[in-house]
């Protein structure tokens, strides 16, 4: 009984920390221009965003990502305003051994406009999103 309580705990943990990693990376920093250093510690170097595009599949890596981010911020520094802040919404998180995936829901001024699932593996330095792909409201 004691090790099921014990690896439920630990699962606990898990989602927590990934919960963590999807908002200070992706959801503060991304989306509302947070600081590029927590950006790359959260997304493993061989991420890529996984899309569809007049039915190819496109793959847009975290350093392009970046890349546009850093842009993008130098032309406008300001954090966004209450109504362009993006929200998350964790609709699941599941985890088996080193590896999860985050169905996620991110709404702008409590608009729906992405459903999102994000893969991630479990590193030594700790969790990080290893792709994407992702649903246009």
């Amino acid at each position: 009984m004691c090790s099921i309580s014990l690896i439920a705990q630990q699962s606990v943990n898990e989602e927590v920390e990934i919960k963590r990693v999807i908002q200070k990376s992706y959801i503060d920093g991304l989306h509302n221009k947070g600081d590029v250093k927590d950006i790359i510690e959260g997304f493993h170097p061989g991420f890529n965003l996984l899309g569809i595009n007049d039915n190819m599949l496109t793959k847009y890596p975290i350093y392009s990502w970046v890349e546009s981010f850093e842009k993008r911020k130098a032309t406008d520094p300001a954090p966004p305003s209450a109504e362009k802040k993006m929200d998350c919404k964790y609709l699941l998180i599941d985890v088996t051994g080193n590896s999860a995936m985050a169905k996620i829901q991110l709404l702008r001024n409590n608009e729906l406009i992405f459903t999102d699932y994000l893969q991630l593996y479990k590193f030594d330095e700790g969790w990080r999103i290893v792709s994407k792909i992702y649903y246009r409201h």
